[in-house]
């Protein structure tokens, strides 16, 4: 089946919107990108986007499935059982596909139970994005994430850590090279991993082909986790200059999650435990200067919102565009970081970006988002969200609905 989007402009992911180019789409994939005139006479479905812009789905780097959004998202998940968390995470990843985001990675789950609405989703079974899932996070006894993440204290125990996530199933590995916001009696400053366990975590992901992805927050962490070969660096609330520098350096990836701090900060009283307040007041400063240091200095960034946590909710991530904008981040780039960027740090091959063999995964909104970052940022101005190929809607994600093209094997 063909279709053809062709009337209004065209981001690809990478250059500035144009006018007057058409996207001829062929069952899931991008058949053709040209000029407007090159399809006069095609007698196929045509969708209108006359004073719209075709643009890349978003790509959401840092999304917990498995957390509901809550005041308290952690005891609220314990009370779940297995089941419940699976469907409750499928219903999460959909949500946040007909919030105009096409693809995700989890980077923290339960006992590997995302991964069961990571492989449905992936292998077109459920309607869903896609989805990279990293499994248990790795921490060291009593630092962030301590509770539901993988314990592992010194170097043997660390690389048998990653090998239990890779046998799993992971497609990365996640380690927290700092203390956090969301876990009692631990600052976020402080660093947790030594460095040669940092390294040898890392090195045992590499040696299996895997992405690493790292908590990172205070300075000293996060020196750790890049000079051991982190892909990227998660927060990097207290950056420094040579955080910037060396991150640059070794091409590191920064994921911003400013809609972590900036949903706790503005719903405090709402339920969310009094320590969570008072840290996340305590470095939101920062973390807005860190982010626009390493962003004026040039440093690779993919977009990302850390959705499960307090009032982040999944489905509302696009609003991660705005704030990137609110704190000095040009519209363009901010659509670059949310699609192209975020499609090569994920490893999603064929997404986020409108070129020709890539999937048919779009989001059309109202006007221009590079001069307005609204038309992509809230979802009142989305018109349609295409899942290879197919619109999204209530009805496309329903139980018994057709299922939709596999995605692309790993």
């Amino acid at each position: 089946m063909q279709v053809l989007y062709k009337g209004g402009a065209l981001f690809d992911g990478d250059n500035a919107p144009v006018e007057g180019h058409g996207v001829l789409v062929e069952d899931d994939t991008v058949a053709s990108v040209a000029p407007a005139a090159t399809f006069e006479g095609f007698a196929g479905t045509v969708i209108d986007t006359s004073g719209g812009t075709l643009m890349p789905g978003l790509i959401d780097c840092h999304v917990h499935l498995c957390l509901g959004a809550e005041g308290d998202p952690g005891t609220a998940a314990e009370k779940l059982l297995p089941g419940q968390t699976v469907m409750k995470a499928l219903d999460r990843a959909q949500t946040t596909l007909a919030g105009g985001v096409t693809g995700v990675r989890d980077c923290g789950g339960r006992d590997y139970l995302e991964f069961a609405v990571r492989d449905a989703c992936n292998a077109g079974q459920q309607m869903g994005p896609s989805i990279r899932a990293s499994g248990k996070m790795i921490c060291m006894t009593g630092g962030h994430g301590n509770k539901h993440g993988r314990v592992a204290d010194g170097i043997d125990e660390v690389v048998k850590a990653v090998r239990e996530q890779i046998h799993a199933g992971s497609d990365l590995v996640k380690i927290m090279a700092t203390g956090g916001v969301m876990t009692p009696g631990v600052n976020p400053e402080d660093a947790h991993y030594s460095a040669e366990e940092m390294a040898a975590g890392i090195h045992e992901a590499q040696r299996f082909h895997r992405r690493t992805a790292s908590h990172a927050q205070g300075a000293e962490g996060i020196l750790n986790a890049v000079r051991g070969g982190i892909t990227s660096v998660e927060h990097g609330i207290f950056m420094t200059d040579e955080c910037v520098r060396e991150m640059m350096d070794r091409d590191t990836f920064l994921v911003p999650t400013l809609a972590a701090l900036d949903n706790i900060v503005s719903n405090k009283g709402n339920g969310i435990p009094d320590y969570v307040i008072e840290k996340a007041e305590r470095i939101a400063e920062h973390h807005v200067r860190s982010i626009k240091m390493f962003y004026d200095a040039g440093g690779k960034i993919a977009m990302g919102t850390d959705a499960g946590t307090p009032f982040n909710k999944h489905g509302a991530n696009s609003d991660e565009l705005a704030l990137m904008v609110g704190i000095g981040i040009a519209p363009l780039d901010a659509l670059r970081i949310s699609t192209s960027s975020a499609a090569d740090l994920v490893d999603l091959p064929g997404e986020g970006r409108i070129t020709e063999g890539g999937f048919a995964d779009f989001l059309l909104v109202d006007g221009n988002p590079a001069e307005d970052i609204e038309r992509a940022a809230k979802r009142e101005h989305h018109r349609l969200v295409v899942k290879r190929g197919q619109p999204v809607s209530a009805a496309t994600m329903a139980l018994g609905a057709a299922p939709f093209q596999p995605l692309a094997a790993f």
